[in-house]
């Protein structure tokens, strides 16, 4: 495990003081800590293969297997916690160390531990659109309805993916039925996330493009930065001059920006970060 020289805390503690406004930008790796594990390893090979937009809306073979396996994962990620991260987080916002949260995370962690002004870069589990009325739901009232649909439906499975479904078998998948929307009786439920292959809304891309030309430094935690919709962040803060910190294990697409760099864990930084600047 990776672990934080005390020079590295000092130089990233040393960044962050010296800032009017630091914008945070979380990944998967913060959530780790609390059970979900990440798309890729430290390595950066991805390690599960997340469902495809394109293949979501045409296929109703692929809502089927969605749903199916999202309805048991929803069972163990609704029983999801935040962490000593997500608390660390939510402290150095407290004391004003820490401004406005970007996060490519859909678990809500951010929330439950405290944090506000939180952007849901990729939108959130916890809500259901309808892809044909546009109606939207909470997803507890949907897991009620699903459950009701499927009174027997309960098979194993392995761990919990990052979008909070689970692997299942095709003779499973097979038998389960399929919510449909109670405005419009379709079966285009989708949850309120941008899913691979979809891009996501503009209007939240332009608001946290201004968070980002606000910020004197811009502090990534947990992400490989792989995507774009989060690296797009990384570029623009350095083709404006403004300082990128990047704490995460393994190598990052935005190294080559970065003032501070630390392959650390989280559960260990963030903890001792808040020590240090909310005391």
């Amino acid at each position: 495990m990776a672990l934080a020289v005390e020079s590295d805390l000092d130089a990233l503690a040393g960044l962050l003081v010296s800032a009017r406004n630091v914008l945070v930008l979380t990944g998967a790796g913060v959530s780790t800590d609390s059970g979900i594990p990440d798309y890729r390893g430290p390595d950066g090979t991805r390690r599960v293969t997340p469902v495809e937009y394109h293949d979501f809306v045409r296929s109703v073979g692929a809502r089927r297997r969605y749903w199916a396996r999202a309805f048991v994962g929803w069972r163990r990620f609704a029983m999801v916690r935040a962490n000593a991260g997500h608390r660390a987080i939510a402290r150095l916002q407290s004391v004003g160390a820490l401004g406005a949260v970007i996060t490519q995370n859909v678990d809500g962690l951010h929330q439950a531990a405290g944090s506000r002004d939180v952007v849901e870069l990729h939108g959130t589990l916890a809500v259901v659109v309808c892809l044909a009325c546009g109606a939207r739901s909470r997803r507890s009232s949907l897991d009620a309805r699903t459950r009701e649909l499927n009174p027997n439906f309960g098979p194993g499975g392995r761990e919990i993916r990052p979008d909070g479904d689970i692997e299942l078998a095709e003779v499973d998948v097979a038998r389960f039925v399929v919510p449909r929307c109670l405005c419009c009786d379709s079966d285009l439920l989708k949850p309120d996330v941008v899913f691979f292959g979809e891009s996501v809304p503009k209007s939240r891309v332009m608001r946290c493009c201004a968070l980002t030309d606000a910020a004197d430094v811009l502090l990534v935690l947990g992400s490989s930065l792989r995507v774009y919709s989060g690296y797009r962040f990384v570029r623009r803060a350095a083709e404006r001059g403004i300082a990128v910190a990047i704490v995460t294990r393994g190598p990052s697409r935005g190294d080559h920006a970065a003032t501070v760099r630390l392959d650390a864990t989280l559960g260990q930084v963030l903890p001792a970060l808040a020590e240090r600047l909310a005391a």
